[in-house]
């Protein structure tokens, strides 16, 4: 894990200026409700708030602006968002901390930089708009590309690697799980066909392939036929359940007492995960028939939030990105078996070089 070093500001007109005024044009999903609900928690002085999915930082230059005495730590798979977002942030100095790790390190990330317990934790899960506009990257169906699909293309998977190796049966559960793809095993079965053939490079075959595999009805009312495929494809390359469901236990594992963790989802799967941990944490253990409720047994969190929130209309039509979102929040109230909560930060040097 290491922290990029912030380039300098690109030339005008090239590659690099028109990267920089991409990530300038990128509205964060919820932004202002994001920051209403983790603010009370990073008012004192050396409160740290993580960014465990940093994008082009938008969420983060947010909370920094309206919380001037906290830190952050900003974490990512994707070295391109990293250096875009190194840029956005750079004005805050040392008070942005950028790491080049999966967001469900974010204990090691933290014991590498000293911190013990933070303030704030921020989730913003699923593919980011860097990743969407980057047509070359092979997450969006609507342009021929590349079968990459890689958050992190320093990974090894690759979605034209699933799709030429693996099983029909595989890609059918892949599809079904992941997708909730009704057609999976007929398209994955057409995949399976098609590659003996010829194997998968880009994406306008597959978006063929799928297409013709979708009865005539469906496609007329359910969405763009590949959009469930690739969906499932993503989430298998990147591991994305997997991590997240690693991830959301451990950023509540750091969190101090008093701390907030707000998690947005885009798709039912996110979600249901991100509400059963939450649910977990906010739920009395004690045994029934015991009199009294032992600190133990206590309830560890309350929620912020009632059920999943939603951006408003005015939201949903200037950002038409944000109309999936469901944002949950809540707050660390007890520590680990009741016992007493740890400090916000440590004075433990850096064991490693991410620190600022």
């Amino acid at each position: 894990m290491t922290r990029p070093e912030t380039p300098p500001a690109p030339a005008p007109g090239s590659a690099s200026a028109h990267e920089a005024l991409a990530h300038e044009r990128h509205v964060p999903v919820m932004r202002d409700r994001c920051v209403e609900l983790l603010a009370p928690a990073l008012t004192e002085p050396g409160s740290v708030v993580v960014d465990a999915t940093l994008g082009m930082g938008g969420h983060s230059e947010a909370l920094l602006t309206a919380c001037p005495q906290a830190t952050l730590v900003a974490i990512d798979r994707d070295p391109q968002a990293l250096e875009l977002a190194g840029r956005r942030l750079a004005p805050f100095g040392d008070r942005a901390r950028l790491v080049h790790a999966v967001y469900d390190e974010i204990a090691e990330v933290l014991a590498d930089l000293g911190i013990d317990k933070v303030s704030g934790v921020l989730m913003d899960l699923g593919v980011s708009s860097l990743q969407l506009d980057e047509t070359d990257r092979g997450f969006a169906y609507s342009v021929d590309a590349p079968l990459d699909m890689r958050m992190d293309q320093g990974a090894e998977l690759s979605a034209a690697d699933i799709l030429n190796t693996y099983s029909a049966a595989d890609l059918t559960r892949i599809l079904r799980d992941y997708g909730e793809e009704r057609f999976a095993k007929r398209i994955a079965s057409a995949i399976v066909r098609e590659r003996s053939v010829r194997p998968f490079t880009t994406s306008a075959r597959l978006v063929e392939i799928i297409r013709d595999n979708v009865p005539a009805a469906t496609r007329r009312t359910g969405g763009h036929p590949a959009k469930r495929t690739f969906q499932a494809l993503r989430i298998e390359v990147n591991q994305e359940l997997e991590v997240l469901e690693r991830a959301v236990p451990a950023a509540i594992g750091v969190l101090d007492v008093g701390g907030r963790i707000a998690v947005m989802s885009f798709q039912s799967l996110e979600d249901r995960i991100v509400k059963r941990v939450l649910a977990e944490q906010v739920r009395s253990t004690t045994p029934p028939g015991l009199p009294v409720e032992l600190p133990e047994h206590a309830p560890r969190m309350r929620l912020l939030t009632r059920g999943a929130e939603v951006p408003d209309e005015t939201e949903m039509t200037e950002n038409p990105r944000a109309a999936s979102t469901r944002l949950r929040a809540a707050e660390r109230i007890a520590a680990a078996h009741g016992g007493p909560g740890s400090p916000g930060r440590t004075g433990r040097r850096p064991r490693g070089g991410d620190a600022a």
